[in-house]
């Protein structure tokens, strides 16, 4: 593999506790990959690993073939590495589309000129409306993001990260905190993604990772108990006695 991101014998320890151990990981363009595991496994530290949040004890981490093991994690945003969070981090007092606006603007190195008169910077006021569409979101663009549902916002952030033009987007648990009756829409959302982005999710709602994942990755205690895709996941009896409680239809 020379494009995409690769991960070689990647390990995180603090304080002599190891955290992640020896993981290889995998993520061509067009990956939806669904990395799974019960709460403390390291599947958050793994991320972090990724984005440079962390740096790694030992290992490698490249990117189209360049070692970005050391990068910070600015430089892996700018390299195309974007990753949302579980929490959402938006401004609530602004609009989605000054929301919006924020990433585009720092993306394009113009700082954070965000109050110019929109005609100023037409190409990206077109931006803004195409992300707007992509999400669905166009009917709630001039409302404060405080004024949305809970699954809105999500796809607010979700949108901002996309707004960075990312090869790879790790989502961190993008359905944690969504009520039920929401979660279609960041299922749907994901299924939508550009087809050669490669995508990680970090999740434990199972009935999204087995709709949106063409391979899983389970991890427990820092390391890969297995990998395949979702029907050979479901059928494996040591990650259901130990994850999926039993089966999954």
């Amino acid at each position: 593999m020379t494009s995409g991101l690769e991960v070689r014998g990647l390990s995180k320890s603090f304080d002599g506790l190891t955290v992640s151990e020896n993981i290889n990981l995998d993520l061509p363009a067009g990956a939806r990959t669904a990395l799974i595991g019960p709460n403390g496994a390291g599947k958050s530290t793994f991320a972090n690993l990724v984005t440079g949040i962390l740096p790694p004890s030992s290992g490698l981490i490249r990117f189209d073939g360049v070692d970005i093991s050391r990068m910070n994690e600015g430089a892996r945003v700018r390299l195309g590495i974007a990753k949302t969070f579980q929490i959402t981090t938006l401004f609530r007092h602004l609009t989605v589309r000054e929301n919006l606006r924020l990433p585009i603007l720092e993306r394009e190195r113009r700082g954070f000129r965000m109050f110019r008169p929109a005609d100023r910077f037409p190409e990206i006021e077109a931006e803004i409306e195409t992300c707007l569409s992509q999400f669905d979101l166009h009917a709630l663009g001039d409302l404060p993001v405080e004024a949305l549902a809970y699954g809105q916002q999500r796809l607010v952030e979700l949108a901002l990260t996309l707004a960075l033009k990312p090869r790879v987007l790790i989502l961190d648990e993008p359905a944690a905190g969504v009520p039920s009756s929401e979660t279609h829409l960041i299922t749907e959302a994901i299924e939508a993604l550009p087809s050669e982005l490669a995508v990680l999710i970090i999740e434990h709602d199972m009935d999204l990772v087995f709709r949106v994942a063409r391979s899983i990755v389970v991890l427990v205690n820092g390391r890969i108990l297995v990998e395949g895709t979702p029907a050979e996941i479901a059928a494996n009896r040591e990650v259901r006695e130990l994850y999926l409680g039993g089966s999954h239809g």
